[in-house]
């Protein structure tokens, strides 16, 4: 899909657009081509821009997950933005697709998790482990399939892999998400967890914008189309 058919909100400040499973929001070592690298080159063409585009990185998302996602176009909105999100000011919602029925139909989850950098996983220990971050989120099932459940989950903190941690620490796995314990990958190698909104304070306009990015139409996503 175009990068212009994906644009959520843009404005002289910020642009949010909605990513796809396997994109980079930000360069890594695999040196693939990034979001950053596609909004860029929309903007140069759009505006017309001479030089090098700024597009300051404000939060990521996990390359197999998809939703929606912030970028500053200017150095004043990215450290408003950069203050918003670390101070949990930004109300954050998933969707989350699981293959085993969540013990209850909503809850609040808390855990101390900690990263494992040699594996890039986090995983809930006790609260007296050394370096063990405190996690939040809620959950809801919004939806069932006759083989998959969909939940809506909102992040009351920002862990590494808070979601996919913890929804692990009560048995349940996201669809395709083989480090988080799924039985099965998904075709795109992408796993089932999509930023469906954001909600915040413009750090400039102060006003409130709040955007919902639509789920992406294939695969398992086609059985909850109409949510």
């Amino acid at each position: 899909m175009d990068i212009k058919d994906r644009i959520l909100y843009e404005d002289n400040h910020l642009i949010i657009v909605n990513k796809c499973v396997g994109e980079l929001s930000q360069g890594d070592q695999s040196g693939d081509d990034t979001l950053i690298d596609t909004i860029k080159g929309y903007l140069k063409q759009t505006y017309k821009k001479p030089g090098n585009v700024y597009l300051g990185v404000v939060h990521r998302l996990d390359r197999p997950t998809s939703g929606a996602i912030v970028y500053a176009k200017t150095e004043k909105a990215l450290g408003r933005l950069n203050e918003l999100f670390r101070t949990d000011a930004v109300e954050k919602t998933y969707w989350a697709v699981v293959d085993t029925v969540p013990p209850h139909e909503k809850g609040e989850l808390e855990h101390y998790l900690i990263k494992d950098p040699k594996t890039n996983k986090s995983r809930a220990v006790p609260k007296s482990r050394s370096g063990a971050k405190l996690a939040r989120l809620s959950y809801e099932l919004i939806a069932a399939s006759n083989t998959h459940y969909l939940l809506e989950v909102i992040l009351q903190t920002g862990r590494h892999h808070q979601i996919r941690a913890q929804l692990e620490a009560i048995g349940l796995s996201i669809k395709g998400d083989l480090k988080y314990g799924s039985r099965r990958s998904n075709p795109d190698g992408g796993i089932c967890l999509h930023a469906r909104s954001l909600s915040f304070i413009h750090p400039v306009k102060k006003e409130r914008i709040t955007v919902i990015a639509p789920i992406p139409s294939t695969g398992v996503w086609q059985a909850f189309g109409s949510q």
